[in-house]
């Protein structure tokens, strides 16, 4: 497994859970150390556990070392960041590029070489390029696996998936993949066998699809606040029909996270390539950058058109609960459109606080969501961690200064908000017309 990030640690780890013998490659040595030491550079839950386990019983390793790791293997995972590329928004190949010759010069024998990163169409076509330029001699089949893991719930997704997408042009390739995921065949996983350009395409399309749920969504409860309609019973009459599906219609602050931002953007600069843009995908990214934005002046809006001077606690900054992930967290727009306000900006996360102190500048961090709240003009809920869902609303009222709640996850009932002397602001709901 090249690449022991976010995919490639849980990917490594699962599989070796399921009895394969697993090395993790990277070229972060403190990374590999801290593995090594059985810390997990990413909060999921379960995962240290499960490594733990596997490591014990000889089915888990890590290293530096891809050369040894390569060559005695039979299937090689590309599982190493395309982030967005500076300048452009292209997705940044330059790491599976650097992986492709590093492999093409270790492999030994038949082997089949998978991209696990998301990439786009036509990635493997030159990754295969590469391998065979670097070393003609090279005996392998390049073959496409997209990962379908939520952040929080990442091992029961490996564990349980809807399907299995597999990309091959070599035909060597299936009993190879079929192995791989054999285990899964007690779950009854499908795997659904594509071309390779398909497999990177159906990626791409499902986390653009999603992130399009979201954002029509959060569309639907903007209009929800100004016809005094309730965008959650919106969601819940349409999300009953089977066509249509509950999932992904809860409104709040936008999307984030590694994957939606990036997967997007890189699908829209891919169909522009090709002149056929996606009109839809195109206007579902500057919806939600519009609304990171928007959810700041909301909090601006409830506490009467001012912040400046004023003290506001931020209950979760990562962009979802169960991960310590801030990347493109719509936490980090909506801070930095309350300082840009002359706001005093406080914030705790359970587990992203470290994470958050890299990428946020200017704000000080709480150690519990009360101290947070502590002398506080308003309180704004942006991740819904469980922790804040019952939260002692009698002890937080007598410990801010001002009794108001920003609540952009629709965590709480207004009548049990009010009930104990609380001003409530929410996203789409009757009453929240405050923009």
């Amino acid at each position: 497994m090249i690449g022991a990030g976010y995919v490639g640690l849980v990917s490594g780890v699962c599989f070796a859970d399921f009895g394969h013998e697993v090395v993790c490659v990277d070229t972060d040595a403190k990374k590999i150390d801290a593995l090594k030491n059985g810390r997990m550079p990413i909060f999921e839950p379960g995962l240290d556990a499960l490594a733990e386990a596997n490591v014990r019983d000889g089915r888990l390793s890590f290293s530096t070392d891809l050369a040894p790791a390569v060559a005695s293997a039979d299937a090689v995972f590309i599982a190493v960041g395309t982030p967005s590329r500076r300048g452009d928004g292209f997705a940044d190949l330059s790491y599976v590029y650097a992986a492709a010759r590093e492999i093409a010069l270790a492999v030994d024998g038949f082997t089949v070489v998978v991209t696990k990163s998301t990439v786009p169409v036509g990635t493997g076509d030159e990754v295969e390029r590469i391998i065979r330029e670097v070393n003609p001699q090279a005996d392998v089949a390049v073959v496409s696996n997209p990962e379908f893991l939520r952040e929080g719930a990442a091992i029961e997704d490996f564990k349980r998936p809807d399907r299995i997408v597999v990309g091959i042009e070599d035909e060597r390739a299936r009993p190879v993949m079929g192995e791989v995921y054999r285990p899964l065949y007690l779950n009854q996983a499908p795997i659904l066998y594509t071309t390779r350009r398909t497999s990177e395409l159906i990626k791409y399309a499902a986390n653009s699809f999603l992130a399009m749920k979201i954002t029509f969504i959060n569309e639907i409860a903007d209009l929800c606040e100004k016809v005094n309609a309730n965008v959650q019973e919106v969601a819940r009459g349409i999300g009953l029909d089977n066509r249509i599906g509950s999932k992904f219609l809860h409104a709040g602050p936008g999307y984030g996270g590694s994957c939606f931002p990036k997967d997007t953007l890189a699908l829209v600069k891919t169909a522009q390539d090709y002149d056929r843009p996606l009109r839809l995908i195109e206007t579902t990214v500057a919806v939600n950058d519009r609304r990171k934005r928007a959810m700041g002046r909301k909090v601006i809006a409830a506490c009467g058109g001012d912040v400046r001077g004023k003290v506001i606690g931020v209950l979760g900054l990562a962009f979802k609960p169960n991960t310590d992930d801030m990347r493109d967290s719509p936490a980090i727009t909506i801070i930095q459109t309350l300082k840009d306000a002359g706001a005093i900006v406080r914030g705790y996360d359970p587990e992203a606080m470290e994470n958050a102190r890299d990428v946020i500048e200017g704000m000080s961090f709480s150690s519990g969501p009360y101290e947070c709240a502590e002398g506080a003009d308003g309180l704004v809920v942006v991740t819904e961690w469980n922790q804040f869902r019952a939260l002692d609303l009698t002890r937080l009222k007598s410990v801010m200064k001002s009794p108001l709640i920003v609540d952009l996850r629709n965590v709480y009932r207004r009548d049990e908000m009010s009930r104990h002397g609380f001003q409530y602001v929410s996203v789409g709901r009757p009453g929240d017309d405050l923009i």
